[in-house]
């Protein structure tokens, strides 16, 4: 995945209400655990908002890009979070933590099943004792029934951005096309073009991968809140106990 150019237009085309419900439903769920890692923390919005909320943060990601707008962001509200560059794979240099966050369906992006117990195993790890793991992932239904034929264009004087979905390759996956169109500085407007693919396991994949790699304590709800999963949720939650 190459996020050079997403990084610079992200905050433009994501919801950012989205950043204030994850906050919410971890501040319902952490319980006052206040030492946090976040996993693939992107621009950083959520990091600076967990921060203002008094939690101390360390927030990492794979793209420097994407970290370095984050840092100008924590750096713009006067807040200290310290910024990783690092793989959500690989966690075994990261420290111990209260609590592991991992929303924005970030680990849709694994390849495979291998990669997300790998995730697990490692995020178990650095876990203290009754450390709490928060995260999210796109449905079953959200994958093969909503994302397919899904379209989204958007445009301002300075760029425009193409989004659409198709089915992948594999089962409970789709492959986001990404475009964009970005005014540089002669003010040409370049193009540049990427593909995101996500997939997705059943619920009770999940669970026993979770299972797997040690926590015993495991509540699932949906869709930002405290309700059971159903047959058209599109967002399930997880909150791990370890």
């Amino acid at each position: 995945m190459a996020y050079e150019t997403f990084a610079f237009v992200y905050d433009e085309v994501m919801d950012t209400t989205l950043y204030q419900r994850w906050l919410d439903f971890s501040l319902r769920h952490l319980n006052g655990r206040k030492q946090i890692l976040e996993l693939a923390c992107g621009t950083g919005a959520l990091a600076v908002e967990f921060a203002k909320n008094g939690f101390d943060v360390t927030a990492l990601d794979l793209s420097e890009e994407m970290l370095m707008i984050a840092s100008a962001r924590a750096q713009e509200e006067e807040l200290e979070i310290q910024f990783v560059a690092g793989d959500m794979l690989d966690l075994a240099n990261s420290g111990t933590y209260q609590a592991v966050t991992c929303f924005s369906d970030s680990l849709c992006y694994m390849k495979d099943e291998q990669d997300v117990q790998q995730v697990f195993d490692g995020v178990y790890q650095i876990l203290e004792e009754e450390g709490i793991f928060i995260f999210d992932v796109h449905s079953t239904y959200q994958v093969n029934e909503v994302f397919p034929s899904y379209s989204y264009h958007y445009q301002t004087e300075e760029f425009a951005f193409l989004w659409d979905s198709y089915p992948g390759k594999t089962k409970h996956s789709i492959e986001h096309f990404l475009t964009f169109f970005v005014e540089d500085e002669e003010g040409k407007f370049i193009r540049e073009d990427e593909l995101h693919a996500e997939r997705t396991y059943p619920l009770a994949q999940y669970l026993s991968m979770l299972e797997n790699a040690g926590f015993q304590s495991v509540e699932t709800y949906a869709d930002f809140i405290d309700i059971e999963p159903n047959e058209k949720s599109r967002r399930w939650f997880f909150v791990c106990q370890k």
